[in-house]
């Protein structure tokens, strides 16, 4: 791959396929052979003139979400990309992991990685764990629930999970807005009362994609109908230049904040749910999926590009010139006392003009997920 400007007029298809090549240079640099895992992030080792990649901290999700990205490969590349080792060879690994912490997400991604990679008696104990979350009635992030449901969809919906799937489904239809969107915690009143009505681009995602592939499995019409009434919300709210916004009220069905936008909920993430809503049966939206791409090469916001095809990352986000996360709490609370109160004023005072030069795992991950699972061409 040349260079970014190449990408910006050629179709779409071709372009997920010079990305596809990216995400698996990207993740072979990133892969730790002596620990069988990947770092929380990477971070170039000059901004002005990146040679090389500096890994930070271990992240046993991202780890899981890379990969359920590389299992998609074939057997070859899988081992270029994990020295020797194939995708399969982590699921022991990332399931003793993940049921010795706390984190509900990483025992989700953990059994739907085992189940994907037909590993039953890993995939089995990740269920039993996530029927433990469920049952246990604590609130729990949407796309932590999503997750759960998605893992056990890909497990098999046996007589004794039918009840965990619908009591998870009736989470999520219970709390979504006539408008589409979901909350970020469920309950949403869990949260503090500031940021309780907010649910991010993850929260809604997530939720769409795991519905999709339960109402395919159960044939459903009330999960299909959540999951495309979500889906057509945020394609309403996509951006002019195809961006998908940061911050959604979960009352309303409206944008909160729209930045950061982050690169891979236009290269993965929302194609990856979208792709799943339509072969699910689910309504077609793929030309805001090309939409979405196209931001990643031709991002209006500022010139300086977003890829850097020799490291093989795709830089993380474009995010205001501001203290940490100022407009998106100020927005927070606005809203939170009347709702559709942005205080406009914030956008010029803050633009987006700034590049957060990282790479997460799961970010490339996602990327090898969502464009080889099926020709999308």
């Amino acid at each position: 791959m040349d260079g970014p400007s190449h990408l910006i007029d050629r179709p779409p298809a071709d372009v997920a396929d010079d990305y596809l090549k990216l995400a698996q240079e990207g993740l072979r640099r990133m892969y730790d052979a002596n620990s069988a895992g990947f770092p929380q992030t990477v971070r170039p080792d000059s901004v002005a003139a990146a040679r090389d990649l500096v890994p930070e901290g271990h992240s046993v999700r991202y780890t899981a979400i890379a990969a359920l990205g590389i299992a998609r490969l074939p057997m070859s590349d899988q081992q270029t990309v994990l020295t020797g080792a194939e995708a399969a060879d982590l699921v022991a690994p990332v399931t003793a992991r993940a049921l010795a912490g706390s984190d509900p997400g990483a025992v989700a991604l953990a059994a739907w990685f085992a189940g994907e990679c037909k590993a039953e008696v890993e995939a089995a104990r990740g269920i039993r764990r996530i029927r433990e979350l469920v049952l246990s009635g604590v609130p729990i992030p949407t796309v932590d629930q999503s997750w759960m449901l998605t893992a056990l969809v890909e497990y098999g919906l046996s007589d004794d999970l039918r009840p965990i799937c619908a009591e998870l489904v009736a989470r999520l239809l219970r709390h979504q807005h006539e408008g589409g969107i979901f909350p970020h915690v469920l309950p949403p009143d869990s949260q503090n009362r500031l940021r309780s009505h907010v649910g991010c681009f993850a929260d809604q995602v997530y939720p769409i994609q795991a519905l999709a592939r339960y109402a395919a499995a159960t044939g459903d019409g009330r999960a299909m109908a959540a999951a495309n009434r979500c889906a057509a919300r945020i394609c309403e709210l996509q951006g002019p230049a195809g961006q998908w916004w940061w911050h959604y009220d979960a009352r309303t069905s409206q944008v909160v904040e729209g930045y950061p936008v982050y690169s891979v909920h236009q290269h993965a993430m929302a194609p990856m749910a979208l792709f799943d809503l339509f072969d699910a049966g689910g309504d077609n939206h793929r030309p805001a999926v090309d939409k979405g791409l196209a931001w990643v090469a031709s991002h209006p916001e500022l010139p300086a590009p977003l890829i850097n095809p020799e490291l093989g990352v795709i830089w993380r986000k474009i995010g205001r010139r501001e203290p940490p996360k100022t407009v998106r709490s100020v927005r927070s609370v606005t809203t939170a006392i009347r709702p559709g109160f942005r205080l406009r004023v914030l956008d010029p005072l803050f633009p987006p003009a700034r590049i957060d030069y990282e790479c997460r795992p799961y970010e490339l991950g996602w990327l090898l997920y969502a464009w080889t699972r099926a020709n999308r061409s």
